[in-house]
């Protein structure tokens, strides 16, 4: 197969040709619904795009790293921004569990875990997403600290890992239907951790 199979999308070396890459994406989601993650493959999805395996590896070194765009460009999360630490983080848990029971993104996350348990790739790709989300959620708690809604020795990073962490855990064993309340009830426990001190 060619480098790049549609002459019209050639390929600009390891700088992305950004019809080439949408292309690619376009038909990574194609192949996940039509296939699953199971079926989802870097062949297929160079077959569906029209493009050569080497573009496709260039650009995305695993089948982990395509996916895990795949997933960031389907995320449709919004992060609010109330003045309150506490309704932020539980209408951003509500909005995420939403996301991933009301879309294919929770069974593609699901299954990222999953792999990254025994792929050093995935394992990697999964990080360093995870780095970035951290820091995007640590924005909240950053806010929170301006505000002097809580204390100032808090680590952002380690509240976003706690957050995370009940998020993963109900990603995992497929509990994205919990009611605010319970939601509600984790992030207070949080919250108590870390308020800052009365008076």
């Amino acid at each position: 197969m060619a480098e790049d199979a549609d002459p019209a999308r050639r390929s600009i070396g390891a700088r992305r040709n950004p019809a080439s890459a949408d292309a690619i994406l376009e038909a990574a989601e194609a192949v996940l619904v039509e296939a699953g993650y199971a079926g989802f493959s870097i062949e297929a999805v160079a077959r569906r795009a029209r493009a050569g395996k080497p573009t496709i590896y260039r650009w995305w070194p695993s089948k982990a790293a395509l996916l895990l765009e795949v997933y960031q460009r389907q995320k449709r999360v919004d992060v609010p921004d109330t003045g309150r630490l506490e309704e932020d983080l539980v209408g951003f848990l509500k909005n995420l569990f939403a996301h991933w029971r009301d879309t294919s993104s929770g069974s593609v996350f699901r299954s990222l875990i999953a792999e990254a348990q025994s792929d050093d790739a995935a394992a990697a790709a999964l990080a360093d997403y995870a780095l970035g989300r951290r820091s995007h959620t640590g924005q909240m708690v950053e806010r929170a600290r301006a505000r002097g809604e809580i204390a100032v020795d808090i680590d952002s990073a380690v509240v976003s890992d706690l957050i995370s962490s009940f998020a993963w855990k109900h990603l995992l064993t497929n509990r994205l239907d919990e009611d605010e309340a319970t939601i509600r009830k984790a992030v207070n426990y949080v919250m108590r951790g870390i308020a800052a001190p009365a008076g």
